[in-house]
Formats: C-alpha cells, sequence, structure tokens
C-alpha cells in the first residue's frame, strides 16, 4: 500500500489557493512527518488523504480501505469509560458485542492501558486520553493511520513518554504513518523522512531523510534539526514579507 500525491492543489471556493503543485510518496511501513509552519495547508493535505476535502487539481492514490485519524482533541465520550470509547468505534464497524469488547481491551493493553479500561476520561490524565484516542484509531483496522498533532497540547515530559510509546506501536503494528507537527524536534524524533511544507500555497519544498542514530545519539538529532528549522524559518520569513 503506497500514497502517492500527484501535483496536488486545493482552495475554497474562490479564495487563494491552500495547497499547490504538492508532490509526495508514502511507502507500506513508513513514518512520515509533515512539518510547516501554522496555516501551511498541513491539515488540509491530511484531510484530503483521508477523504474528508476533495483536491481543487492534481491527483492521489490512497487505499481503497480509507484511512485511520487522530487528531489533537482526543474528543472522548466522557459518560463512557475508557474500553467504552473504544468499543463504541468497534461496534460502528459492526463488530459484535463479544469480539469487540476483547478487542477493545487488547487495544488499550496495546497503548498500555490495561489498567484503565473502566475509567472515565476525567479520571485519566491529558496523555492517557491520547492512548485511549490511539487505541481507538488503531480499531479501525486502517492500515494508514494519519495524525495531526495529536500531542500538541501535551507538557514537554508526557510528549517524549507518548512518542516513545508511538514509535513501539508503530513497529509492532506495520502501520503506516503520516504525522502532521509544527514541531522540529517532534518531527526529527518521531519520521524516518521529513518533508517540510511552504508557507501558501503549501507544497514540498524540501525532505530530509532522518538517520537512524538520530533516535540515540542527541549530537546527530541536534544537526539535524538546526538544519531544519533553519529551512522552516526561511519559510516563516518569506511568508511575513
Amino acid at each position: 500500500m503506497t500514497v502517492v500525491l500527484e501535483n496536488l492543489g486545493k482552495r475554497f471556493g474562490g479564495g487563494p489557493a491552500v495547497l499547490d503543485g504538492v508532490d509526495a510518496r508514502f511507502g507500506q511501513g513508513e513514518f512520515v512527518a509533515l512539518l510547516g509552519a501554522s496555516g501551511c495547508g498541513k491539515s488540509t493535505l491530511l484531510n484530503i488523504i483521508a477523504g474528508l476535502e476533495l483536491p481543487s487539481s492534481g491527483a492521489l492514490e490512497v487505499p481503497a480501505e480509507g484511512a485511520a485519524f487522530m487528531f489533537q482533541d482526543p474528543a472522548l465520550f466522557p459518560w463512557l469509560t475508557a474500553r467504552g470509547n473504544v468499543e463504541l468505534a468497534l461496534k460502528l464497524r459492526g463488530v459484535g458485542k463479544a469480539a469487540r469488547r476483547r478487542r477493545a481491551t487488547e487495544l488499550l493493553e496495546l497503548v498500555r492501558l490495561g489498567e484503565a479500561v473502566g475509567k472515565r476520561p476525567h479520571e485519566l490524565s491529558g496523555g492517557m486520553r491520547q492512548r485511549v484516542a490511539l487505541a481507538r484509531a488503531l480499531s479501525q483496522d486502517r492500515q494508514l493511520l494519519l495524525m495531526d498533532e495529536p500531542f500538541a497540547a501535551l507538557d514537554a515530559i508526557t510528549r517524549d513518554l507518548l512518542h516513545e510509546e508511538l514509535e513501539r506501536i508503530w513497529r509492532e503494528t506495520g502501520r503506516t504513518i503520516v504525522f502532521v507537527t509544527h514541531n522540529v524536534r517532534e518531527a526529527v524524533r518521531l519520521g524516518q523522512r521529513v518533508l517540510l511544507l511552504s508557507s501558501r500555497p503549501g507544497r514540498v519544498v524540501r525532505e530530509w531523510a532522518v538517520p537512524a542514530e538520530a533516535r540515540t545519539e542527541t549530537a546527530c538529532a541536534a544537526a539535524l534539526a538546526a538544519e531544519v528549522t533553519a529551512r522552516l524559518r526561511e519559510e516563516i520569513r518569506r511568508h511575513a514579507t
């Protein structure tokens, strides 16, 4: 399963182009971080890949089964338990009662919330609520997982812990992940590749392959992050002038 975007463009009504000439390819099992300044069209691009928006021009190739989506806001139902929130997503897929209870428990154990299956959202920390949201996204059983700044509202320590958890889950499940962020450190920490979108109209203007040692060697990660940051600042300055 490969996602292919060819000369993709998007504008709303008669307004200026939000995206223009986006070319990108995401391979099976790949983790790609999509980076750009606020307002550059990252979320719009993700919505197009998910089928929530139609492109104005260009073409795209996505899995016939569609994609699972995880947003910044976990949007859990407050009257349901952690397991109940995941079960509801499975119910909507037509999974039977006994099977969805078993599967929901398995997914919550995968995100290391096995002891919190009976807790409601108000009893969970922000990081735990995002883990429930991740389990719910995984319950859709789609090979493509789209993540739109899912950790942006969390504190730095919680975010780092969830980075480790997400990387583990990605390796265990073999999902293809497209992860939108405006945080350079996060992009370098998680992505096998980092794609930089220009300021509006958004298009891919630079790509970096992240060496494996960047995950373990602080100096390597810092050097790459500095290079990416410098290029991102150029885009922000261009947009401001």
